[in-house]
């Protein structure tokens, strides 16, 4: 039996090379891999919670409460269904301050999907299907369903949403 040759095409080299050389918050991709069950455990359960208490602060603070829950730092960014909403914190925290103008309240609810999957112990993908009901200055209600997925990111012990995309589910059809 003679020599089987390995043949990578060059993109798969070029991906396994960006792999390797992936950091997260200062561990490899391996070591992200790496989670013990103990900590994939805690951060699950941890971001659950920041999730669950972001919708309850904005439903109870309303749509200035956002600010709080978006990471400060030059890489956030937010999209809204495929379109860049805010490229940076800086336009989120413009945009945040002028919603009061335009919506007095919003009551968030997550649904029953919310999915927590933990990348390290300070990185996890946020996902879930949403309700939004937001009722502007002259009391008139609108709601929005989608699906949210964001990056959330833990600096100094406190989750924040990181990179984030929400999408507006399609109006139904009338019959």
């Amino acid at each position: 039996m003679g020599r089987r040759a390995l043949i990578v095409p060059l993109g798969a080299l070029a991906a396994l090379s960006a792999l390797s050389a992936l950091s997260w918050g200062g561990q490899s991709a391996a070591e992200a891999q790496a989670l013990t069950p103990g900590t994939r455990a805690a951060v699950t359960a941890s971001v659950r919670r920041f999730a669950l208490a972001v919708a309850q602060d904005v439903t109870a603070h309303g749509p200035t409460a956002w600010r709080r829950h978006f990471s400060d730092t030059p890489s956030f960014f937010m999209a809204v269904n495929g379109q860049l909403q805010f490229a940076d914190s800086a336009a989120a925290s413009r945009a945040i301050a002028a919603l009061p103008a335009m919506i007095r309240r919003i009551e968030l609810t997550w649904g029953e999907d919310l999915r927590i999957d933990p990348l390290t112990a300070h990185y996890a993908v946020v996902a879930s299907s949403y309700s939004e009901v937001q009722v502007n200055p002259q009391g008139q209600a609108h709601t929005e369903r989608g699906y949210f997925t964001a990056v959330a990111e833990r600096h100094g012990g406190e989750w924040t949403f990181r990179d984030v995309h929400w999408s507006s589910a399609a109006p139904q059809a009338q019959e």
